[in-house]
């Protein structure tokens, strides 16, 4: 079972910067899309920023030119650069991976995701 060990994250003033990283471990198979997403109190988790194997990106409007994502396929790490944060990007960030296994024949997906880290943004 894959689990998405999680590290970054913290305290920091507008304008700020903060670099989350997050790493498959377990019985990994192959990870097609790994990214994050975070929740707000009140509020459904949401994108934040996804990236395949082939390193195609999406980002959320919200964070487009301030987050870039970015990954190791060799590690299996997934990272979040976030410069010029805003309060409104504080929230519980989790890591995303999507898990592509069985037999060419009938392929299947499992979506895994992290523990969740706060990133909070001082007024």
């Amino acid at each position: 079972q894959v689990q998405l060990v999680e590290s970054g994250g913290g305290l920091v003033q507008p304008g700020g910067s903060l670099r989350l990283s997050c790493a498959a471990s377990g019985r990994v198979r192959s990870i097609n899309t790994m990214g994050w997403y975070r929740q707000s109190p009140g509020k459904q988790r949401e994108l934040v920023a996804t990236i395949t194997s082939r390193s195609s990106t999406n980002y959320a409007d919200s964070v487009k030119g301030r987050f870039t994502v970015s990954r190791d396929n060799a590690k299996n790490t997934v990272y979040l650069q976030m410069d010029g944060l805003k309060p409104e990007d504080t929230a519980v960030y989790f890591c995303y991976a999507q898990e592509i296994y069985g037999p060419v024949e009938r392929v299947r997906s499992n979506d895994c995701w992290g523990q969740g880290t706060q990133v909070t943004v001082s007024s």
